[in-house]
């Protein structure tokens, strides 16, 4: 299993979601959501809401999730979020 997927969102750029953990949490929920740009590897935005309570699931979940359903979470993502995501412009 892994804990990384690339996508590409409706405007066609390279997304990476991965498995994020939060340790300060008990185990209950603290594996987490987490997408990237693949371009940009520093910028992030956290899904703190899709949580999983071990890796394993975590990694099965990420591995059968659709195109759509990453494509929706980060729309949700990038526009719930508290300071702006930087994105790679599009060629």
């Amino acid at each position: 299993m892994t804990d990384m997927r690339d996508f590409t969102d409706r405007e066609g750029r390279t997304w990476t979601a991965s498995v994020g953990e939060d340790t300060r949490r008990d185990y209950k929920g603290r594996f987490y959501l987490v997408m990237r740009p693949a371009e940009m590897p520093d910028e992030a935005v956290t899904l703190t809401d899709v949580r999983w309570n071990s890796r394993r699931t975590a990694q099965r979940t990420l591995e059968t999730m659709s195109v759509v359903e990453l494509r929706r979470r980060l729309r949700s993502a990038l526009g719930r979020a508290s300071e702006p995501v930087r994105v790679p412009a599009l060629r």
